[in-house]
């Protein structure tokens, strides 16, 4: 069998614990990696938008891989999968247990978050490439300047600690940055825990849908695949994601929308918290709700219902691209 997946060392990391775990649960069984440049990995300098968002950079050319029956399956990071668009023929066969959900704040070895926090923000230069986290950063931060700031997180930490800027398509380039915020899990599977300065809570800082969930994706009517792939998928994951996903789902949220959306689930039931935020993060709509463990979809419905009354939908439209 064959599995796709990016060539980052995040993604081959992702990938190899997903053989690891088919290879034992399935004895015999052997997997081979297939990697593709993803267009998304290939240009390190435009901004997503351009190659139509998370979906289109990392996602497509791994699913056309799998619709033309080279692989059997694919490895997503589950927040890349566009959470507003049918995908006809194909389905999540596995949901992954889920890694830590938080972003995380990285500073030079040389600075403190006591020192960022102190200041509001106020002198440093925050790399990212999220609008969310843009927007959400503004918001608790308003001295902070947002640059532009692409790459695998090993790279964004060495130009962070050799005070090297992030490649503009003009064939510029940003300031060096003085911080980035990245997400906790994606540093760990690279061996890079050490060098969070600070991990904000999901109080704090909402993730966006999905942050932490690997999902293994297949062709819907291969079921000698999918019945592996069943083996090695976790229920909570699955719920936690499905639940999640919704509130993308009914607020048509796009790739350049600041939302954020966590779920959890606590003592047989879902609590799901979800944000909808200005560009400028001037603007943030909250809703909450809790609901059985086995509605996923319901409750997500509900939360984004909530937040449609307050408004979401002119701001999501007002962050849509032209």
């Amino acid at each position: 069998m064959k599995i796709g997946t990016r060539k980052s060392k995040m993604a081959l990391a992702q990938t190899h614990e997903i053989i690891a775990a088919l290879e034992v649960s399935h004895a015999g069984l052997r997997v081979e990696i297939a990697e593709n440049d993803t267009a998304g990995d290939t240009d390190q300098t435009s901004k997503l938008l351009v190659h139509g968002g998370k979906g289109g950079a990392f996602v497509a050319g791994i699913r056309e891989m799998m619709r033309r029956g080279d692989i059997h399956m694919a490895m997503h990071s589950l927040k890349d999968v566009p959470g507003n668009e049918e995908t006809p023929g194909l389905v999540f066969g596995a949901y992954r247990p889920r890694e830590d959900a938080r972003d995380a704040l990285v500073l030079p070895q040389s600075r403190t978050f006591e020192e960022f926090e102190a200041a509001q923000g106020e002198g440093f230069r925050i790399g990212t490439n999220s609008v969310r986290r843009a927007a959400q950063l503004r918001r608790h931060y308003p001295g902070v300047e947002i640059i532009h700031f692409r790459g695998a997180a090993d790279t964004r930490i060495h130009k962070l600690d050799n005070g090297i800027g992030q490649a503009l398509p003009d064939g510029g380039t940003t300031p060096p940055a003085d911080g980035l915020i990245m997400a906790a899990s994606g540093l760990g599977r690279v061996g890079l825990s050490d060098r969070i300065s600070h991990t904000f809570e999901t109080e704090d800082i909402l993730p966006a849908a999905t942050q932490g969930i690997v999902v293994v994706e297949c062709v819907a009517d291969d079921w000698a695949t999918r019945e592996k792939l069943m083996a090695i998928s976790d229920a909570r994951a699955a719920l936690e994601a499905e639940a999640e996903r919704e509130v993308l789902w009914a607020l048509d949220g796009h790739c350049n929308s600041p939302i954020a959306v966590h779920a959890r689930l606590e003592n047989g039931g879902l609590t799901l918290s979800a944000e909808v935020l200005s560009l400028d993060g001037q603007t943030c709509l909250r809703a909450k709700g809790t609901g059985p463990a086995d509605q996923p979809r319901a409750l997500g419905r509900a939360v984004a219902l909530d937040l449609i009354g307050q408004g979401a939908l002119d701001i999501i439209e007002r962050t849509r691209p032209a």
